[in-house]
């Protein structure tokens, strides 16, 4: 099933509360402190699989909870890649977008997009494509 002139979505969030410090700002930032973070992920694609859907979304829920679990509560350096200062919305968002990606796997023509909310009004994300070349 494909659309002639848009594209598809599902998505799912979740919120997650986690601390983190950024290096060389003054407080509150650069102390460690928590956000109560709102995780918004959308999968994109422009047709439907045979069931009539983007993705299940019962797995994209389950992987969201997955991928959550082990951060929540957590300081959030135990995401933290080699070579970053620190963990920011958009390097939390690139590690969840790979920890889905990895989990949902390869979908062909889909979008994964991440969006890590700190608050009602700032958020990071990452988008890319479900073509396994991006799990990490």
């Amino acid at each position: 099933m494909s659309s002639a002139d848009g594209i598809y979505e599902v998505g799912t969030a979740m919120s997650v509360r986690a601390f983190h410090v950024m290096p060389g700002m003054p407080p509150p930032e650069g102390v460690r402190h928590s956000h109560d973070y709102k995780l918004e992920v959308t999968v994109h694609r422009d047709g439907l699989d045979d069931r009539g859907m983007v993705v299940d979304l019962d797995a994209l829920e389950a992987a969201l909870r997955a991928a959550v679990a082990p951060i929540d509560g957590a300081n959030l350096e135990i995401i933290l890649p080699p070579g970053s200062a620190a963990v920011t919305v958009e390097v939390f968002a690139r590690w969840l977008h790979g920890q889905l990606g990895a989990a949902i796997g390869p979908l062909p023509a889909a979008e994964l997009a991440v969006r890590v909310w700190e608050s009602d009004l700032a958020y990071g994300g990452y988008r890319h494509p479900l073509d396994g070349s991006n799990s990490e």
